[in-house]
């Protein structure tokens, strides 16, 4: 009779330890992360343009170091220019389910359906550098690239006074950098300086060496160049000097070559727009966003011409 009445004894604590057990769904177990004080807490998705360009390169750099900082693991992916690679990147980062992605867009509107895969997906978006068309963005990061084009104009104006003949090298057909920087110069140019030529080189620098090489060919004796990036205007400057022509160059970026160049007297200037600081403020954008915290919709950085 003892050993019955003990085994019964014995089956009620059993029961009673495992109701004390949090079962699978209840509220603690499916209770949220309230802050990121440990690393990996949140996992994020940045898709650049192109790890081809030395911009990119730093603002990729710059959101890496600070989500380290912040305790935040990242996977960065190379649409390398490719509109479609990007796309299929940003699918993959949503099917490894990350909690935010980070989108430097290669085509503003092609983009939008990507944004809108995340947006179905519940997965918050932050854009840098490049805006999209569509789709829901939680933040744009980026410098104001209308003011950086008219900052550029009104130099090479002042360089190459009024009238002067011109050439314009445009980036990726379809970029918002490419309107906006565009937009800003000839809001300058327009009336005062004669823009002779205007051709996309896709931000690169060697098609920014065999564009300039066939403008110089109808258009001999043009004054200066405003290129929408570094990289076209390097390839320009390698297309002057290889001509033994001196014309003005000016680009956009400020990356590390860009300003030797300035400095050594080959480029005349170039529009910093500081993109370790546009990776730092994104990935600032995107914890604060994942911890419910308020973020604004346009955060700019700020703009500076680099002249010798």
């Amino acid at each position: 009779m003892k050993k019955l009445y003990f085994a019964l004894l014995l089956i009620v604590a059993l029961f009673l330890a495992a109701c004390s057990m949090d079962a699978p769904g209840s509220e603690k177990s499916d209770s949220k992360k309230e802050s990121t004080g440990s690393k990996g807490d949140y996992k994020i998705g940045l898709s650049v343009s192109t790890l081809n360009n030395p911009f990119f390169v730093t603002l990729s750099d710059g959101a890496e170091a600070k989500a380290d900082e912040l305790g935040a693991t990242v996977t960065v992916v190379d649409a390398q220019d490719n509109a479609s690679k990007q796309a299929s990147d940003v699918e993959d980062l949503i099917q490894q389910g990350v909690d935010l992605i980070i989108i430097n867009p290669v085509d503003s509107q092609a983009v939008v359906s990507s944004v809108e895969s995340a947006n179905a997906a519940n997965i918050p978006v932050v854009t840098v550098d490049r805006s999209s068309e569509g789709g829901e963005v939680v933040a744009h990061i980026a410098s104001d690239n209308v003011a950086g084009g008219e900052l550029a104009g009104e130099y090479l104006l002042e360089l190459a006074g009024e009238g002067a003949a011109v050439v314009e090298l445009e980036g990726i057909a379809g970029s918002s950098a490419a309107r906006d920087r565009g937009q800003g110069f000839n809001n300058v140019a327009d009336g005062k300086l004669d823009v002779v030529a205007k051709q996309t080189a896709n931000f690169n620098r060697a098609e920014g060496l065999t564009v300039m090489e066939n403008i110089l060919q109808s258009n001999p004796d043009i004054k200066g160049v405003f290129a929408h990036n570094d990289e076209m205007a390097l390839g320009a400057l390698e297309a002057i000097e290889a001509a033994g022509k001196d014309i003005i160059v000016i680009g956009f970026d400020a990356t590390d070559d860009a300003v030797k160049s300035v400095e050594n007297g080959k480029l005349a200037g170039t529009i910093a727009q500081k993109p370790e600081q546009i990776g730092e403020k994104a990935m600032e954008a995107a914890i604060k966003a994942l911890n419910g915290e308020e973020v604004e919709a346009s955060i700019p950085v700020d703009l500076e011409l680099i002249k010798k």
